[in-house]
């Protein structure tokens, strides 16, 4: 197959060339040669990598119906949930994992790491529908699971918490050893974690079971607008006290931007120091965060462009879709890109497509990092934008899915 005039954004290039404009043939399930265009001006879209959708919460998804929203209160929205969490089956979870795998596979997603919610040490019924759907899907999708547990439960001070989440970290490290590494599947300890009580003593816990049993890490960290709030600096510390670099993911740190910028910039610095990997959610932070009885201000979105700026890789994710949280969204991870670039004052936009295709990538430890060159896989999306202002429209994001060097049906 020959993909003729793409436009390959250097974000995500494998390759080194003065052109921007080539032509791309495809061998098989591989991408075969790449070569600078003869007719450059004949642009026919925008090729990038197939999608990395680093944190959402397909537990949750598509229930909003039955809890209502939550209309911008977290904490509202973690009651909701738990509460029709008691009634949750594998069997009443299974039916909407599979309406969001189908749709992020159709809009080119090739692997989502997905939260479970974990509060004690029983494992969830949420996670038998998981390795079921990690079966069903493994041809497709490569699946990961992180433990999403109360940072509370690790307190070495109370016997009874101790004991759950010894227990949860052994359960995580028993599922990676289910895992084919091979294909980037992996199980990841975690934790929320906000405003807690002896917050360093808890995390030293979290470290200690993760290092124990071989585990990364993944953090709900910070997400709300309280400029106390200092829980990514801490996990930062963590990081370098346990030699833990390149292992810990953090999602939102939404009161990094509420905190006097000296302090947020030394706390990116510990960060780039500890080698983590930073996640922005946009559309439920946008949703949850701020004033809900007037026009918002604050928005909700960690420092990206300090981010960036100081060497701390930096994705964009989906996190919620109909739930509690955010009653809204879909699969479709280049939508929530597109409304992270526009929030985020983004720009070039096409410097940012590392946030969803190789940052999150590397993250999740995939064995193809994202970069498009000879010999690649022949996972790929065939955008219809043919510049980066085009890219953030509608018209622009429509697309040509291509898997194991096939075309998938259109979705839209």
């Amino acid at each position: 197959m020959k993909l003729p005039g793409v436009v390959i954004p250097l974000s995500v290039r494998g390759f080194d060339s003065l052109s921007d404009v080539f032509d791309v043939e495809l061998e098989g399930s591989l991408v075969s040669s790449v070569h600078a265009s003869d007719t450059p001006s004949a642009i026919s879209g925008m090729l990038l990598p197939a999608l990395a959708d680093l944190h959402v919460h397909i537990d949750k998804t598509h229930v909003v119906d039955e809890t209502g929203a939550c209309d911008g209160d977290l904490f509202k929205a973690i009651d909701l949930m738990a509460s029709h969490r008691a009634r949750w089956t594998a069997a009443s979870i299974a039916p909407r994992m599979q309406l969001a795998l189908t749709e992020a596979h159709a809009c080119g997603t090739r692997a989502l790491r997905t939260h479970l919610d974990w509060p004690q040490r029983q494992p969830p019924a949420a996670l038998q529908a998981f390795l079921q759907m990690r079966n069903a899907w493994r041809d497709r999708l490569v699946l990961q699971c992180v433990s999403l547990t109360p940072l509370d439960v690790f307190d070495a001070d109370d016997p009874v918490a101790s004991a759950d989440a010894n227990a949860i970290a052994a359960a995580v490290a028993e599922l990676n050893r289910g895992c084919d590494r091979s294909r980037g599947e992996s199980a990841v300890l975690g934790c929320f974690v906000y405003r807690n009580a002896r917050l360093q003593d808890k995390l030293r816990q979290v470290f200690d079971l993760a290092l124990r049993h071989g585990l990364d890490l993944d953090f709900h960290v910070d997400e709300g607008l309280d400029p106390q709030a200092c829980g990514l600096a801490a996990i930062a510390e963590c990081t370098l006290l346990y030699g833990y670099q390149g292992r810990v993911t953090c999602g939102h740190a939404c009161s990094l931007s509420m905190q006097p910028h000296a302090l947020a910039l030394r706390t990116l610095q510990l960060c780039a120091r500890a080698g983590l990997h930073l996640v922005s959610l946009p559309s439920t932070n946008l949703y949850l965060q701020g004033a809900w009885d007037k026009t918002p201000v604050e928005r909700g979105i960690t420092l990206l462009t300090e981010a960036d700026q100081w060497g701390v890789p930096v994705s964009i994710a989906t996190d919620n879709v109909a739930d509690g949280f955010y009653p809204y969204g879909s699969y479709d991870l280049l939508d929530n890109f597109a409304l992270g670039v526009q929030v985020g004052h983004l720009s070039p936009a096409e410097h940012w497509l590392h946030s969803v295709c190789t940052h999150p990538a590397r993250a999740m430890g995939l064995p193809w990092d994202g970069r498009i060159a000879p010999g690649c896989p022949a996972d790929l999306l065939v955008l219809a934008a043919r510049s980066r202002f085009e890219l953030l429209t509608a018209r622009g994001r429509r697309r040509q899915v291509i898997r194991n060097g096939r075309v998938l049906p259109a979705a839209f």
